[in-house]
């Protein structure tokens, strides 16, 4: 099994920039609040469950598996 390579904050906010994406348009077109992304990428918000988790993994900082909890968005 191939390992992910994971991107740190830095490498993805370097990648928007890059790109000229920006943050919030990127949590639009993902259905992720832009406060959540915004915290996932200063490392203020908590990356273990939910719609941070979520934001996390698609990003390309955390490996995980995202599962869509019906109903719950646990924000």
């Amino acid at each position: 099994m191939l390992q992910k390579v994971l991107k740190t904050r830095e490498e993805v906010v370097a990648d928007f920039e890059r790109k000229g994406i920006s943050v919030s348009s990127w949590a639009r077109k993902n259905n992720i609040p832009r406060s959540i992304v915004y915290g996932v990428l200063n490392g203020t918000r908590k990356t273990r469950i939910g719609l941070g988790h979520k934001a996390a993994v698609l990003l390309g900082i955390k490996d995980g598996e995202i599962v869509e909890d019906e109903g719950h968005d646990h924000a």
